[in-house]
């Protein structure tokens, strides 16, 4: 049976207790997450957006959020637009807070923007909310007039090998398109 050392017995007890405490600090923190009362913006508001520190910096992992119910008006026509919105990224210092991304997300109800332009634009507020090293965003916009759109964009942080690796899925992103029979 393996052993424990007492040391490292109080580290996961100190670790468990550092975490609380964050989460206490955290909650302070927030504008949004863990309150009543949320207010819903009706036009394009990078402002909610909210972060916090990644607790391991030292390590590249994906973080993945996917959202099903992204609207947007057409800037020409001022028709509704649908999409399913996939952000991953590999963090750096900082994470974003996933109920503020969701605000943000809302934001775009009545913002009148092309499907490219919304899809750059999530990503940009992203790079400087939480200067990730890597981060992509697809959108997977509903069929209007016939035809869909699904306009890709990544970014890798210059000069590391997150820029490559930005190179590389730009280039290969799409080479396997999933069978579309759910629009």
């Amino acid at each position: 049976m393996p052993t424990i050392s007492i040391s490292h017995t109080i580290h996961l007890k100190s670790t468990r207790f550092d975490r609380f405490i964050m989460e206490e600090n955290a909650k302070k923190k927030f504008a949004h997450l863990g309150k009543a009362g949320t207010i819903y913006h009706f036009d394009y508001a990078p402002e909610v957006l909210e972060t916090f520190q990644n607790q391991h910096p030292g390590n590249d992992y994906w973080v993945k959020f996917n959202a099903p119910e992204f609207t947007t008006l057409c800037p020409i026509t001022g028709q509704p637009d649908f999409a399913t919105i996939y952000i991953s990224y590999i963090p750096g210092e900082l994470m974003v807070e996933s109920k503020s991304l969701k605000l943000y997300l809302f934001s775009f109800r009545n913002h009148g923007d092309f499907h490219e332009d919304c899809v750059n634009i999530i990503m940009k507020d992203l790079i400087r909310l939480i200067n990730p090293k890597y981060i992509e965003v697809w959108g997977k916009f509903t069929p209007r007039g016939g035809i869909s759109i699904d306009p890709y964009c990544n970014y890798g942080q210059p000069g590391t090998k997150f820029e490559t690796m930005a190179d590389y899925r730009m280039m290969n992103h799409d080479l396997y398109p999933e069978k579309i029979d759910n629009r």
